[in-house]
C-alpha cells in the first residue's frame, strides 16, 4: 500500500491495530497478564505501552511523575530539528503539551465555555443543525454517505460556530487535519499541514484581535487579552478546531454502524429518551476511538504494576484496552447500551480530561436518536466487511465513509 508520495506505508503499530470495533487481541493479553512492554511506533519512538484500566488512570492522574510538557521543548520523534524556542512557539496554547501551573492557567480561561449551562444554551442550535442535515439527506434521497452527509458536517458546523471559524473554510481545514493526524503520511507532509493550519489560525486570530466577535475566540480576547499571548490563542484555536470535529464525527459514524449491528440496542436509543445518556457512555467506552492520546514522559525513575520505568522514558496509554478491562466492568467485550458505565477513559482522566466532553456528549445525545427516528429502516448498503473503509492510521479511529440506504432503495 502506498502513501501520498509513493512511499511504502509503515506497519500499523500495535496500539492502533483494530478488528473493526475491537482493539488488537494482543493488547488484551498484555493487560490481562499485567505486562507493560515496549513497542515501536511509525515515528521511531519505543514507548512503554500501558493497558490496564487502573494503571492508565494512575498515569493520567499524576502530572508530576508523568509529564506532557516535554513536547514544548523537545521534537517529537521523526520531526525536523528545531530549537527549543521554535518548538515552544509551535506548541504554545496546545493544552496537551502543558503541565500545571501553565496548564491550569490556560484551562481556567476556557472552562466557562464548556459548562453545563453553556451547553444548555447551545442545545437548541445543535438540534437545528442536526435537523437541517437530516432534511438535506432526506431531500437528496437514498443512498447517502453517512460520514460525508451527516457525521462529519454536524460537529464541524457546531465547533465552527462555537469558535468563530468560517464554516465555508471547513473543506480546507478538514483536509489539513486529515494529513496532520494520519501517521502513514510522511512526517515532512504532516509538518507542512501543521504549518498551513497554524498560518490559517494566525490569520483568524489577527482578525478577531482587530474586532472581537461573540464566539469563543472573541470572548477570550475581550476577557483575557492581557493574560494570553497571540501564540497561545493560535494554539488553543487549532486544538479545539481539530478536536471538536474529528472526535465527535468519528463517534457518530462508527457508533451508527455499531448500533445497526445491534438492532435491539438501536431500538432503545431511537425510542427511549432515558436510554440515550447511558448509550452514549457505553459507545464511548466500547469504541474508544482515540487510540492513546499523547505520549507521556516519566520525570523520575518509577514503577507501574511492578515494571520499572526509567526517568526520561516515554509512555503510551492504550485507551481501548483499558476500557475493555474486566476491572472496570463485567463482560467488557460486549456492547450493552443499558449499563452506561462511568469511569471509562475514552475522554482521558485527570487534568487533561477532554475539555469538550460536555459538548461531544450533547451532540451525540441529540444526533443518534434524531438520525434513527428520521430513518427507522436505515441500513448499510453493503454488509461485506471487505468493503468497509476504516481510518486505521489516524490518531482518531473511525470510518472514511459509511454508505447507507433507507426506504425501498437497495
Amino acid at each position: 500500500m502506498a502513501g501520498t508520495t509513493g512511499t511504502v506505508t509503515p506497519e500499523l503499530p500495535l496500539h492502533m491495530k483494530r478488528r473493526r470495533f475491537d482493539p488488537a487481541p494482543e493488547l488484551g493479553t498484555m493487560r490481562d497478564e499485567g505486562r507493560i512492554t515496549r513497542i515501536r511506533t511509525p515515528l521511531g519512538a519505543e514507548p512503554w505501552v500501558v493497558t490496564r484500566w487502573s494503571d492508565v488512570r494512575e498515569v493520567l492522574g499524576d502530572a508530576q511523575r508523568f509529564s506532557n510538557a516535554w513536547m514544548r521543548s523537545r521534537p517529537m520523534p521523526g520531526m525536523a530539528e528545531r530549537s527549543p524556542e521554535e518548538i515552544a512557539t509551535l506548541r504554545a496554547g496546545n493544552l496537551l503539551t502543558y503541565d500545571p501551573p501553565e496548564h491550569t492557567r490556560l484551562r481556567r480561561m476556557l472552562t466557562g465555555e464548556f459548562t453545563g449551562r453553556r451547553m444548555r444554551r447551545l442545545e437548541p442550535r445543535v438540534h437545528e443543525i442536526v435537523e437541517s442535515h437530516l432534511d438535506a439527506m432526506e431531500q437528496a434521497g437514498s443512498p447517502a454517505d453517512l460520514v460525508a452527509d451527516f457525521a462529519l458536517p454536524v460537529p464541524s458546523l457546531v465547533i465552527c460556530e462555537l469558535l468563530g471559524v468560517p464554516y465555508e473554510d471547513r473543506a480546507e481545514f478538514q483536509e489539513r487535519s486529515g494529513r496532520l493526524l494520519n501517521l502513514s503520511v510522511p512526517m515532512a507532509e504532516r509538518e507542512a499541514a501543521g504549518a498551513e493550519q497554524r498560518a490559517y489560525m494566525a490569520d483568524l486570530v489577527a482578525r478577531e484581535q482587530a474586532g472581537p466577535g461573540d464566539a469563543l475566540l472573541g470572548t477570550l480576547i475581550r476577557e483575557h487579552g492581557d493574560d494570553i499571548t497571540t501564540d497561545e490563542l493560535i494554539g488553543i484555536a487549532g486544538l479545539l478546531l481539530i478536536a471538536g470535529h474529528e472526535t465527535t464525527s468519528n463517534m457518530l459514524g462508527l457508533g451508527t454502524l455499531a448500533l445497526l449491528e445491534h438492532p435491539d440496542q438501536l431500538a432503545l436509543v431511537r425510542d427511549d429518551p432515558e436510554a440515550i445518556g447511558p448509550a452514549v457512555e457505553e459507545l464511548l467506552r466500547w469504541l474508544s476511538i482515540v487510540h492513546s492520546g499523547t505520549f507521556k514522559v516519566a520525570t523520575e525513575d518509577t514503577e507501574i504494576s511492578g515494571t520499572r520505568i526509567p526517568a526520561g522514558d516515554l509512555l503510551l496509554l492504550s485507551l481501548p484496552a483499558a476500557n475493555r478491562d474486566p476491572e472496570l466492568l463485567a463482560d467488557p467485550e460486549t456492547l450493552d447500551v443499558r449499563r452506561g458505565t462511568l469511569g471509562h477513559v475514552a475522554f482521558g482522566h485527570g487534568i487533561h480530561h477532554c475539555l469538550g466532553a460536555p459538548l461531544a456528549r450533547m451532540e451525540m445525545r441529540i444526533a443518534f436518536p434524531a438520525l434513527l427516528k428520521r430513518f427507522p429502516d436505515l441500513r448499510v448498503v453493503s454488509a461485506d466487511p471487505a468493503e468497509e473503509r476504516f481510518r486505521s492510521f489516524t490518531v482518531v479511529y473511525g470510518m472514511e465513509s459509511l454508505p447507507v440506504t433507507w426506504g425501498g432503495a437497495p
